[in-house]
C-alpha cells in the first residue's frame, strides 16, 4: 500500500492495520481506552510545535494527531456506533448551524449579537442532544449544573480556570483581583498552620491545591493564561540552571560538585545577564 494525500488514503491504512489475521497486533489489541491517553499526548505535541513556531514539526504532529481521530473512529464503526463519515458530517453541520452569520440569515451581526445567538444555538443542540440520546437508548447525560460541560482530563490548571469562568456567569467571583491576592496569602499561612500541626500529608497537599486553585484565580482576573505563564516560567528556570550548568563546566565541575550557595550565586549571574 502506498502512501497518499487524501484522507480516504489514511481511512483504508487504518482498516488494513485492524482487520483480524492480516492486520498490525498492537493496533487490533487497542481499544477506545488504551488509544485515549495517546491521543491527549499527541493533542499537546500540536501545541508544543506551535509554541516553537517549527512548521516542519507541526506538520507532523498534526498527521499523528490525525490519526488519532481515524482511529477512534475505526473502532467505533467496528462497533456499528459511527464511521468517519459521520464525525465529518456532525462536525461540518455544527460549524454551518453556529455561524448563521456567514452560512445563512443572520447578516450583519455585531460581536455581541454574534456572542448571543452562538450561545441560543449552543442551548438548542443540547436540547436535541438529550432528545436523540434518549430515542436512541443513550445513557442520559449527567444532570446539567453551571460547571457542567468541563472535561475531566484536561490540565488540571485549565479545568480551575474553565470551572472559575463558568462559575462568574452567575457572580460566584470576587469583584478585584486583590481580593484573590488577599485569598492567596490565606491559602499559604493555612499551608504553613497545616505544616506546624503536623498534618498529614493528603492534608498539607490540600491545602496546596487550594494555593494552587486561588493562584489560577488570579491568573484568570489578570487576564494572563496560567498554562502558557508557566510555561514561560518553566523555560526561564531551564535557561538559568543551564547556566549554571555551563559555568561549572567551565570549572570542571558538576552541579553535584557545588554548594548550593554557589550555585544560589551563578543563578543570580544568570538573572543579571538576562537583564543586561
Amino acid at each position: 500500500m502506498k502512501p497518499g494525500r487524501t484522507i480516504d488514503r489514511l481511512i483504508d491504512i487504518m482498516a488494513a492495520l485492524r482487520t483480524p489475521k492480516t492486520g498490525c497486533q498492537w493496533d487490533l489489541e487497542q481499544t477506545f481506552s488504551t488509544i485515549a491517553p495517546y491521543t491527549l499526548e499527541e493533542a499537546y505535541e500540536v501545541v508544543e510545535a506551535v509554541a516553537r513556531n517549527d512548521m516542519y514539526e507541526l506538520r507532523d504532529e498534526l498527521g499523528d494527531l490525525l490519526l488519532q481521530v481515524v482511529f477512534h473512529a475505526r473502532i467505533a464503526q467496528e462497533q456499528n456506533a459511527f464511521a468517519f463519515a459521520d464525525v465529518v458530517e456532525g462536525i461540518t453541520a455544527k460549524l454551518i448551524r453556529r455561524h448563521p452569520h456567514i452560512f445563512g440569515d443572520a447578516k450583519d451581526l455585531s460581536p455581541d449579537e454574534v456572542k448571543k445567538v452562538w450561545n441560543k444555538i449552543k442551548a438548542e443542540e443540547k436540547a436535541q442532544r438529550r432528545a436523540e440520546r434518549d430515542a436512541a437508548g443513550y445513557p442520559p447525560d449527567a444532570p446539567e449544573g453551571v460547571l457542567s460541560g468541563v472535561p475531566y482530563a484536561m490540565p488540571a490548571l485549565t479545568r480551575a480556570i474553565k470551572l472559575q469562568d463558568k462559575a462568574s456567569t452567575v457572580g460566584f467571583d470576587w469583584n478585584d483581583a486583590r481580593q484573590v491576592i488577599a485569598k492567596i496569602r490565606e491559602e499559604t499561612d493555612e499551608i504553613e498552620e497545616a505544616l506546624n500541626a503536623g498534618a498529614p500529608q493528603e492534608d498539607v497537599a490540600g491545602e496546596i491545591g487550594d494555593l494552587l486553585f486561588a493562584v489560577g484565580n488570579l491568573a484568570r482576573h489578570l487576564k494572563a493564561d496560567p498554562e502558557q505563564a508557566l510555561r514561560t516560567t518553566n523555560e526561564k528556570f531551564e535557561r538559568r540552571f543551564a547556566h549554571i550548568e555551563d559555568a561549572l563546566a567551565k570549572q570542571g565541575r558538576t552541579a553535584k560538585d557545588a554548594t548550593l550557595e554557589e550555585m544560589d550565586a551563578l543563578w543570580d549571574e544568570a538573572k543579571r545577564l538576562e537583564r543586561e
